[in-house]
């Protein structure tokens, strides 16, 4: 049986010299998920009939940004995810009383209101990756960041995910405050030609190939008023309270843009109905997130020193087998395991060098 992350963590802190902090252990355990194939495309439609959705497993529902340390949704919200040679299929059901959308042109700032958010990061680099916003009238918000804001990334706004299937369907009314809704489903159908643009290799993901994948859900308080619903106000300051962000794999702050925290998606060959485990590669998600602690620690560094540091041990990081190259404004950390060489940059970008790559 696989274990979770974070006792991995702890037996190679044992055997390879990783020391995950303790507060640390608790974003080391991303959620996970075994994406499995079906033979016939889905009539993307939002109602979920398919006999594949049916014996898709759920996620584990969603829970707040932050983690356990907040209180739990008071909604419940739990997302299915297939694959075949030519989508990459996402399906979600969100419970709501009280359906609410009003933004109705692609590319608004659909979060303003309620909505749901899909994030992918194919290569797991932390840069260029996708992110998409859809609401209860099914508007769409595509679009690509170079790198998370922290890194200096910007949104590629313009871009749009060419050939998206989508389908939203209401178990409700919209914008009607005088009935009790049920909740609102929706279905997507991502086009690998156009994933690949960001995916380590064309065309669709090899089995047991495992990409960085997160979602979100944006809950707003409201109220009804005279058209159906507006954002409830506080009375104190007299400006809406703060939404709520519910996600699958907790990013432990709140901030989306964390692509090192996302969830884990395996594609798998296997059908749906046939229970598969996940088999990740803790190794090396255990040496990306000590790598991870050391861009954290630079960061610290660099403000305090004005330049980042060549010596691990003044990041705390003392008989880690890392080799650090840095200057005023760079730095490039390498962690060795064997054959496993896995480096970060100041921007943030993290990757894999492969045997072929070291040779040249």
């Amino acid at each position: 049986m696989m274990r979770s992350l974070y006792v991995i963590v702890a037996v190679l802190a044992l055997h390879t010299g990783l020391k995950a902090q303790q507060h640390d252990l608790y974003t080391f355990n991303p959620r996970q998920y075994v994406c499995q194939y079906v033979d016939t495309p889905l009539e993307i439609d939002g109602k979920l009939e398919e006999k594949a959705w049916k014996q898709a497993p759920s996620t584990d529902k969603f829970i707040d940004i932050e983690g356990t340390i907040k209180p739990l949704p008071y909604y419940d919200t739990q997302v299915k995810m297939l694959w075949d040679s030519q989508y990459f299929y996402i399906a979600v059901e969100l419970e709501e009383p009280h359906l609410w959308a009003t933004y109705d042109q692609r590319d608004m700032v659909i979060f303003h209101e309620n909505d749901f958010e899909v994030f992918i990061d194919p290569d797991g680099d932390t840069h260029h990756y996708y992110e998409l916003e859809i609401n209860a009238l099914g508007t769409i918000w595509d679009l690509i960041l170079t790198r998370p804001y922290r890194d200096g990334g910007q949104p590629i706004d313009a871009w749009d995910i060419r050939g998206l299937q989508s389908g939203v369907h209401l178990n409700g009314t919209l914008n009607n405050p005088d009935d009790e809704d049920k909740s609102w489903t929706v279905e997507l159908a991502l086009p690998w030609s156009v994933l690949e643009e960001l995916a380590p290799h064309p065309g669709p993901p090899n089995d047991q190939e495992i990409w960085r994948v997160n979602f979100s859900r944006v809950q707003w308080q409201t109220e009804a008023n005279g058209k159906g619903y507006q954002k409830k106000t506080d009375p104190a300051t007299g400006a809406p309270y703060p939404e709520h962000n519910w996600v699958w794999s907790p990013q432990g702050a709140i901030a989306m843009h964390q692509p090192e925290t996302w969830g884990l998606v395996q594609f798998s060959n296997t059908p749906p109905g046939k229970r598969i485990r996940f088999n990740g590669q803790p190794n090396l998600e255990a040496i990306r997130w000590q790598l991870r602690q050391l861009y954290y620690k630079q960061n610290d560094w660099h403000e305090t020193h004005g330049a980042y540091t060549d010596d691990p041990s003044q990041l705390g990081l003392a008989g880690e087998p890392i080799t650090v190259i840095a200057g005023a404004d760079y730095f490039i950390a390498l962690y060795e395991l064997g054959d496993l060489k896995v480096r970060i940059r100041e921007d943030g970008k993290i990757d894999q060098i492969h045997p072929t790559e070291a040779q040249e």
